[in-house]
This record gives structure tokens, C-alpha cells and sequence, in this order.
């Protein structure tokens, strides 16, 4: 795989600095990309970057993912219009330990002669004092030099600390450091980090005499012109605990068609004469690519696992053929994540106790049902059901058998109408 024609027919190159494409061409290159841990986990944001390392990683070259274990202590300017709010060190360092190990699944860290390396910069400022910093890394680039830089520039009518000014200084001398300890010559990230990067380059210039190189994408919006990665309700995150597998799902499933050509080749591993192929045979069934699409990072950024259960749980949600085999297989964060997308009521363990009619939980206890004549209505239709069990009488009485993982009830009042009880 040749990086650089990968990166392009993808339209992930937006800069490069001249020389790089001979130099890959070559020999195996170490390149680098910067995390600082400010979130507690990564973010689908974050994936243009990984699939970047991933892309490099595939091509033969070796990556290197550095945590900001000390950038992430003084905030980037980048594309920000404020100060950012400084988290505290306890809190960075468990994002930190929590985004290493996301890290580990997302790129090979062992077993192939190219296997990534993950550096914490915090290792390269630990035991250097202030007057050290300012004789070693204050010294290597000018005022102007940094004030020209379009993070500052932007900064300069709201204002800009001079903790945020020097963030350039700290992600120049990373670059130095991984330069020298691991010879790494090239730093890739985004097109915002232009300025950081190439000051990253002129510390390798001045400080070792040594040519450095950097590459960045383009930022990634969507048709609408809005920041890719965040839906209608916030981040989507890699942590299933955070967004969970079938709602990451749903989010590619529900992508803008102007936005899947473009989408597809940012965060498809498969090949341009695949993907080409695949856009040419179903160039009128988008909903089928956006499922392709789908399926593929869900398992990739979860599991199989994963995916075969945003699959039930979609079926159960939407399928005609869901059964009560189906719902008794369900497992306790499956029924969390229904009690997500449908209504849901919670009660209390303590009227299970006693015998409790169907019919006062359906109505009094949740409100599902309005009265109980309209209960009378339900069961007369056949319509309603607990766990795809038929309610065939009003008198019935709940047991503590029928709740699933001893907490949930689906209780379904015709083929749209579903709801979850869950029993706190």
C-alpha cells in the first residue's frame, strides 16, 4: 500500500511538506500523532486520526501515539475562540490510562516488525525545572515566529495566556524528543495543527540540524457544514459505556446520503476498487451502504459480539419477526439500552411483594394503558402482551417469575406500541 495514493483517493491529504513522498517511497518511516487526554474517552472525532495511524501502520511505517500527559496539562489553542478550562492532573491521568488501553484495540502493538508505540510526553518535562524549559525549549523559537502562528492569531482580540501560548513550545519539543529517542521524522494530525507541527519541524532545524517532515487532513465537516463526530445528543464515543454499540450503529445508519461517499472513505479499510465496486452496484440503495458501512466500524471499534446484539436489538425494535425466544435471550445491557429507545417505566420492588394485578401496573403504576376498560379493550384484541406472552385475562396477577434478569417487563400493546418496565 503506498500511503500518500491511499491518502489521496481517500481526500484525507490536505499539506505536506516537500520531500516526504521520496522518503516513504524508501524506506520504512516513524511517524507520530498527538492525544491530549482532556475527554474520558476517545471520540469518533478522534477516529480521522487513528484510521490516519492505522492507514500509515498498514502501509509498512511505524506510528507512534503520544499522550499529552503534559500538553493536556496546558490546553491547545487550536481552533478554540477561549481559554480552555484546565482539568485537574488526577482527572487527566485516568483519561489518560483509560484512552491507552482503547488504543491497544484500535492498532497492532505487537507481533509485526512495525508495531506501534505509545509515549507519554509527560516523561519529557518530569524532571526538567522551569529555568531548564526556558534555556532549552524558550530558547529555540522567536516571539514572532509564534505570533504568526494562526492558533495565536485567532486568540489575539479575546486574549491568550501565556500557558496556551507556550503549548506550541511543548508540542514543538515533543517532536524533537520522539526525533532523537525513536527516530521519528514525520508528525501527522489535523489541518488546525499546521502551526504546532511545523514549529515541531523548525525545533529539529535549529536544535539537531536534521530535516523533519508533517502531513495533515483536512478538518471534517459534514454536507451542512458542521464538525463531524458529534450527533443531535453530543459526542459519539468509542467507550460502549458511553454511546453504546447500537446507538454508534445507529449514527452511521442515520448519516446525511451527501456525506457517505465521503464518510466511506475516511473510515472504510477496504480498497478503492472495493469500495468503487460496491458504490457502482448499489449506486441506488443508500440505506444498504450506510448498513455496510455500519456494520463494518461496529465491529471493528467494539466486536462481532457487539454487532450480533445491536442486531437483536434492533430486530426486537423495528423487526416483525421478533419472538419470545428472542426477548428471553436477552441479555441485562441489551434491555438497558431498549429502556433508552422506547418508553420506560421504572417501579419499585417492594409492590412485587404482593400480588400485583397486571392490570394496576399497566395502568395506575405507569400509566402504559389509560384506564382499565381501555386495558379490557387491549386484551379483547388480542393486542396485548408481556415479554411476546399474550394477556388473556384482566384478573391476571404479576409474578416474579416473568421479569427478565429479575428487573425488566416489554410490554407491547398492538405491533408499534412498546414499552419497558424496569423494576428498581
Amino acid at each position: 500500500m503506498d500511503f500518500l495514493q491511499e491518502l489521496s483517493w481517500r481526500g484525507m491529504l490536505h499539506s505536506k511538506i516537500d520531500g516526504i513522498d521520496e522518503v516513504l517511497a524508501r524506506e520504512k518511516v516513524v511517524a507520530y500523532i498527538g492525544f491530549d487526554p482532556t475527554a474520558p474517552s476517545l471520540t469518533i472525532g478522534n477516529y480521522v486520526q487513528i484510521m490516519l495511524l492505522k492507514l500509515f501502520q498498514l502501509s509498512g511505517h511505524q506510528p507512534i501515539v503520544l499522550f499529552g500527559g503534559a500538553t493536556g496539562r496546558v490546553g491547545d489553542p487550536s481552533g478554540k475562540d477561549k481559554e480552555r478550562e484546565l482539568k485537574s492532573e488526577e482527572e487527566l491521568d485516568s483519561n489518560l490510562a483509560f484512552q491507552v488501553e482503547q488504543f491497544k484495540k484500535l492498532l497492532d502493538f505487537e507481533g509485526i516488525p512495525n508495531a506501534a508505540l505509545i509515549v507519554n510526553n509527560l516523561d519529557f518535562y518530569k524532571d526538567m525545572n522551569i529555568l531548564e524549559f526556558l534555556r532549552v525549549v524558550g530558547k529555540t523559537l522567536t516571539i514572532n515566529y509564534m505570533l504568526n502562528k494562526d492558533s495565536v492569531q485567532n486568540r489575539m482580540e479575546s486574549g491568550i495566556s501565556f500557558t496556551e501560548f507556550s503549548y506550541q513550545l511543548l508540542q514543538g519539543y515533543d517532536f524533537q524528543c520522539l526525533f532523537e529517542k525513536h527516530h521519528c521524522i514525520l508528525q501527522m494530525g489535523g489541518s488546525d495543527q499546521w502551526g504546532n507541527i511545523t514549529s515541531g519541524t523548525e525545533f529539529i532545524r535549529r536544535n539537531l540540524g536534521e530535516k523533519a517532515y508533517a502531513i495533515t487532513t483536512p478538518l471534517l465537516t459534514k454536507a451542512d457544514g458542521t464538525k463531524f463526530g458529534k450527533s443531535s445528543e453530543g459526542n459519539i464515543w468509542l467507550d460502549p459505556k458511553m454511546t453504546s454499540p447500537y446507538k454508534f450503529y445507529q449514527f452511521w445508519i442515520n448519516i446525511d446520503d451527501a456525506d457517505l461517499p465521503k464518510l466511506t472513505r475516511y473510515f472504510t479499510l477496504h480498497s478503492q476498487a472495493e469500495i468503487e465496486t460496491r458504490e457502482a452496484e448499489l449506486v441506488n440503495n443508500k440505506p444498504e451502504q450506510k448498513r455496510l458501512l455500519a456494520e463494518e466500524l461496529t465491529v471493528r471499534i467494539h466486536s462481532q459480539a457487539a454487532y450480533e446484539s445491536v442486531l437483536r436489538v434492533s430486530e426486537l425494535l423495528f423487526g416483525r419477526n421478533a419472538d419470545r425466544d428472542m426477548v428471553l435471550g436477552l441479555d441485562e445491557e441489551e434491555l438497558e439500552v431498549i429502556a433508552n429507545e422506547i418508553p420506560s417505566y421504572r417501579i419499585s420492588k417492594y409492590l412485587l411483594d404482593t400480588s400485583l394485578a397486571i392490570a394496576d401496573l399497566l395502568t395506575e403504576h405507569t400509566g402504559i394503558l389509560p384506564s382499565k376498560s381501555e386495558l379490557r379493550r387491549a386484551i379483547q384484541g388480542n393486542a396485548l402482551t408481556i415479554n411476546k406472552e399474550k394477556v388473556s385475562s384482566h384478573e391476571a396477577v404479576l409474578s416474579n417469575e416473568q421479569l427478565l434478569h429479575g428487573r425488566y417487563l416489554l410490554v407491547e400493546n398492538g405491533k408499534k406500541n412498546k414499552y419497558l418496565v424496569v423494576v428498581a
